[in-house]
């Protein structure tokens, strides 16, 4: 141990317990008050303290069964964006810290701008869970506890053959809580939308 080590090691020795307290309370009031002010910014409120996200975004999601519906269960903001895990959430969250940059630069500041932006920032998102296996859906939709004797016949059919397929809640349910970027469909004029195969990729084929 070298002297300047030994010596702030004599000194924590010789200001005796009374340090240690210090020290201790000093790290329980950093670490809650990092820990609130993470959970603050994992609110709805703070999402929608955007002027772009409550236009946009939140606006639609006003309209979809996540936001209000029979049983009064409610998916927020941060539900289906962060993850509830402590290492995922601060990645996630470092990841979001980019958005900021958008914020400041204006890029999706008008419903035009957002509209012409949508199918790139809906991708980023599309891969980002295809990633995580829906994580954040898994959290109140884990499919190990499906009871496929009260779905409906679709329902029942496509789920088991999406989970016999490998594929994530994602890869079948992109518009279940925003509006989907326009599709381009082999039928009538061309709409210069996003191609289907973006839209439900087909999986890898299992190796023999």
């Amino acid at each position: 141990m070298s002297d300047n080590n030994k010596s702030v090691w004599q000194k924590i020795r010789g200001a005796g317990w009374s340090a240690i307290i210090i020290l201790f309370a000093a790290g329980v009031v950093f670490w809650g008050g990092f820990n609130w002010a993470l959970e603050m910014t994992n609110r709805e409120q703070f999402c929608i303290s955007c002027h772009e996200m409550e236009v946009n975004v939140f606006k639609e999601y006003r309209n979809t069964i996540h936001y209000q519906n029979r049983t009064g269960v409610r998916a927020t903001c941060p539900d289906c964006h962060v993850p509830k895990e402590w290492v995922p959430k601060i990645i996630r969250k470092i990841q979001a810290s980019k958005e900021v940059y958008g914020k400041v630069m204006g890029t999706i500041d008008t419903p035009e701008k957002f509209q012409a932006e949508r199918l790139r920032l809906a991708q980023n998102e599309w891969r980002r869970m295809k990633a995580n296996n829906s994580q954040e859906c898994r959290n109140c939709h884990n499919y190990e506890y499906f009871d496929y004797s009260v779905q409906g016949r679709r329902s029942n059919q496509m789920h088991q053959a999406g989970l016999a397929e490998g594929k994530t809640c994602i890869d079948c349910h992109k518009g279940i809580a925003h509006q989907l970027p326009p599709v381009d469909q082999a039928i009538g004029a061309p709409h210069g939308g996003v191609a289907p195969e973006v839209m439900h990729p087909t999986p890898p084929k299992a190796q023999p």
